[in-house]
C-alpha cells in the first residue's frame, strides 16, 4: 500500500511539475500559446497551436511563420522551432497536417492542409502580411510547398528541414521558386535518396536536383548565400550534424532555421541563433511522461487493495529455479524474433491492409500485422518447445476492470495537462497525446489485436523467464531485455553504419527504421509495467491488458489517419495522391481553444 501511494503521489508530482515547467518555457517572454481550430476546404477542421508574442499586436504586426511537422508526427513535434521563432518575435502557427493530430482525415488531402494554414495565418491582424515565412520538416516541407504553390505571393521565405522540392509530392523547384529558400539537410539524414537523389546525405552538396534549385553548379557550399534575397531568389544550404528525426532535437538545425528567417524576414526581436531555450520544454514534458508511468503503477497498486479486486493479489510461483542454457536461449529468441520479422511483416501489413473503414491508419495497421504474426509465432514455439509451467492467477473480469480503470486515470492526467499547460507527454519523437473522436473510433478496432499480442508475448515472457528468488533489478532487467533488447541491437545495427560510413544497414527502409526508434522506449515501458503487475498478481494478464490499452492509444493518437468518411470501404490504392489544391480558410477558434 505504501509503495503504491508513493508512486501515485510521485506520478502526479512529476506530471504537474513537468507540465508547469514546460509551460513556463514555451510562454517565456510573454508568449501566448493557444490551441486553435481553423476551417479548411469543404468545412474540414484543421488543428494548430498558435504562438503569439506579446510584441505582436494589430497596431504593430509581427512577422508570421507557418511551421509544419513531418509524416506520422503532430504539431507538437515542431515545438523546438516554434518556441525559438516566437522568442524572436514571430507569430507562429504550428499546424497539424490533414489526417494528423486533431486535423480531419485523410492524410495527403488538400495540399496536406498547407494552403488553408497559410490563409488562416495571413488573416490574423497581428501578422505582417509582407513578412511571412514557411518552415516544414520532411512531409511538412511538401505541406509548405503546397501553400507556396497555391499562394505564390503570400510568403517571403521558406525553410525546408529534412525535405525537398519534387519527390513525387510537391512541385519541382528552380532558381526562382520557391522564394528565398533555405535547405537544412542533416549530414546523417536517412531519406537522402527520396529527397535529393543521393545515396548518402553528406553528398547532398553534389545533388543535381539541388544544384538546379540553387541555379549554381555543384558542389553547393554550405553556408554560402546564393541568389539575391531582395529579389526573392536567395538560397542557402545548411548541413547540421544530426539525423532526419534528430532535426527536432538539434540546436544546430533549429538555429539554422532561425538564422535564415533573421536574414530574410523584417521585424521581430533579433537574437543569436545559439540563444535557445526549447530544450527546457522537452525536459518538462519528458518528466511528465515518466510521471505518467509512475502514476499507472501507483494507481494499479492502490486499486489492488479495493475489495472488488480481492481475487487478484497473489505471490508469484516461478517454475524455473535458475538461469540455465534454456533460459538464455528463451531470452535471446524472444528478443530476436520481433526484430528479425520487423521489416518483412511491416511489408506484409502494407500489402494486405490498405486503409479501410475498420483499420484507418496505414502505419498502425502494418504494426498490428507485425504484432499479430509475432503472437502466432510465439504460440507455435510454445507448443513445440514445451517448457516448465507454473500456476498463474488468471482472472479475466477483474483484470479487464483494473486495466481500464488504471488507464483511465492516466488518460485523465493527460487531459489535465492539456487543459492547464497546453502540453502532452513527450520526449523527442516519443509522445503520448489525447485521442480525437476519429482516433477514438480507430482505437476501438485496433485495441483487440494489439492487446492479444501483449497477452501472448507477456504470458510467454513471464512463463519462460521468471526465476524463483530473483531480485528487483533482475526482474525488471529481464523484462526490459526481453521486450526492448532486440530493438536496441536492431537500432545499433542500423545506426552504427550510418554514423561510420554514412549509410543505414538497410538504406531501402528509412521510414521503418525511424519508426523503430520509438519501439525501444515503448517496449521498455511495457516490460516495466508487466513485471510490476505480475509481481503483485502472479499473472501476466493485468499488465498485458494495461499495455494493450496504452500502446494502442499511443499508436492511434500519434500517427496518420488515411481513411475518411466518403471514401470506399476497402480502397484498392495504398498510395494516396499528391494533391495540392489551394483552399481558402476562415478563422475561428475551436471548442476548448486556449
Amino acid at each position: 500500500m505504501r509503495k503504491g501511494l508513493i508512486l501515485f503521489v510521485l506520478g502526479w508530482a512529476l506530471i504537474l511539475g513537468g507540465g508547469f515547467w514546460a509551460k513556463t518555457v514555451q510562454t517565456g517572454g510573454g508568449v501566448s500559446v493557444r490551441d486553435v481550430r481553423l476551417t479548411g476546404p469543404d468545412g474540414v477542421a484543421l488543428s494548430a497551436v498558435l504562438y503569439l508574442p506579446a510584441t505582436a499586436t494589430a497596431a504593430h504586426p509581427a512577422p508570421g511563420i507557418l511551421a509544419v511537422h513531418g509524416y506520422i508526427n503532430s504539431r507538437e513535434t515542431q515545438d523546438g522551432f516554434a518556441i525559438e521563432f516566437a522568442r524572436r518575435g514571430y507569430v507562429v502557427l504550428a499546424l497539424d497536417q490533414r489526417g494528423h493530430g486533431y486535423s480531419d482525415p485523410p492524410a495527403f488531402a488538400d495540399g496536406f492542409g498547407g494552403p488553408a494554414g497559410l490563409a488562416w495565418l495571413r488573416s490574423l491582424p497581428e501578422v505582417d502580411k509582407d513578412n511571412i515565412g514557411l518552415e516544414g520538416h520532411s512531409m511538412g516541407g511538401w505541406t509548405v510547398l503546397a501553400a507556396a504553390r497555391a499562394m505564390p505571393d503570400a510568403y517571403r521565405s521558406m525553410v525546408l528541414e529534412g525535405s525537398s522540392t519534387g519527390s513525387g509530392f510537391a512541385a519541382e523547384g528552380d532558381p526562382a521558386w520557391p522564394r528565398n529558400l533555405a535547405v537544412v539537410y542533416s549530414r546523417y539524414d536517412e531519406f537522402s535518396k527520396l529527397m535529393w537523389g543521393v545515396d548518402r546525405a553528406k553528398d547532398v552538396v553534389t545533388s543535381p536536383k539541388l544544384a538546379k534549385v540553387f541555379g549554381a553548379p555543384a558542389p553547393i557550399i554550405p553556408g554560402r548565400l546564393y541568389g539575391d534575397v531582395a529579389a526573392g531568389t536567395g538560397r542557402m544550404l545548411y548541413t547540421p550534424a544530426t539525423t532526419h528525426p534528430g532535426d527536432h532535437f538539434s540546436h544546430e538545425a533549429i538555429g539554422d532555421a532561425a538564422d535564415w528567417f533573421a536574414r530574410t524576414l523584417k521585424g521581430g526581436t533579433p537574437r543569436p541563433a545559439a540563444d535557445q531555450v526549447w530544450l527546457g520544454k522537452e525536459i518538462g514534458t519528458g518528466i511528465a511522461l515518466v510521471g505518467f508511468i509512475a502514476l499507472l503503477l501507483g494507481t494499479f497498486d492502490l486499486l489492488l487493495r479495493l475489495p472488488v479486486f480481492r481475487d487478484l493479489p497473489a505471490t508469484p510461483a516461478p517454475a524455473r529455479t535458475r538461469r540455465d542454457g534454456r533460459w538464455w536461449a528463451a531470452l535471446v529468441l524472444g528478443a530476436a524474433i520481433p526484430v528479425l520479422t520487423f521489416y518483412p511483416f511491416m511489408g506484409v501489413g502494407a500489402a494486405l491492409l490498405p486503409p479501410s473503414v475498420l483499420f484507418r491508419q496505414s502505419i498502425t495497421s502494418q504494426i498490428m500485422v507485425w504484432a499479430v504474426l509475432n503472437a502466432l509465432i510465439i504460440l507455435a514455439l510454445g507448443a513445440a518447445l514445451r517448457g516448465p509451467k507454473s500456476p498463474t492467477n488468471t482472472r479475466w473480469g477483474s483484470s479487464i476492470l483494473i486495466a481500464v480503470l488504471t488507464t483511465t486515470v492516466g488518460y485523465f492526467a493527460l487531459w489535465l495537462s492539456d487543459c492547464w499547460f497546453t502540453t502532452d507527454f513527450r520526449f523527442w519523437v516519443v509522445a503520448l497525446k489525447l485521442m480525437s473522436p476519429t482516433q477514438a473510433v480507430a482505437f476501438a478496432f485496433y485495441v483487440i489485436p494489439f492487446t492479444a499480442f501483449f497477452v501472448v508475448a507477456l504470458g510467454a515472457l513471464h512463463r519462460n523467464l521468471a526465476v524463483a528468488g530473483e531480485g528487483v533489478l533482475a526482474r525488471y532487467g529481464t523484462a526490459k531485455a526481453a521486450m526492448a533488447g532486440g530493438f536496441l541491437a536492431f537500432l545499433a545495427a542500423e545506426y552504427i553504419p550510418l554514423f561510420s560510413r554514412d549509410l543505414l544497414l538497410n538504406p531501402e527502409q528509412p521510414l521503418n527504421t525511424v519508426i523503430a526508434i520509438q519501439f525501444l522506449p515503448l517496449m521498455a515501458m511495457v516490460g516495466v509495467i508487466s513485471a510490476f503487475a505480475r509481481k503483485r498478481t502472479n499473472s501476466a494478464l493485468p499488465g498485458a491488458l494495461i499495455c494493450g490499452l496504452v500502446v494502442t492509444w499511443y499508436m492511434v493518437a500519434g500517427t496518420a489517419t488515411h481513411w475518411a468518411h466518403g471514401m470506399p470501404a476497402w480502397p484498392t490504392a495504398a498510395k494516396p495522391p499528391p494533391a495540392a489544391s489551394p483552399a481558402a480558410a476562415s478563422a475561428r477558434s475551436g471548442p476548448g481553444a486556449r
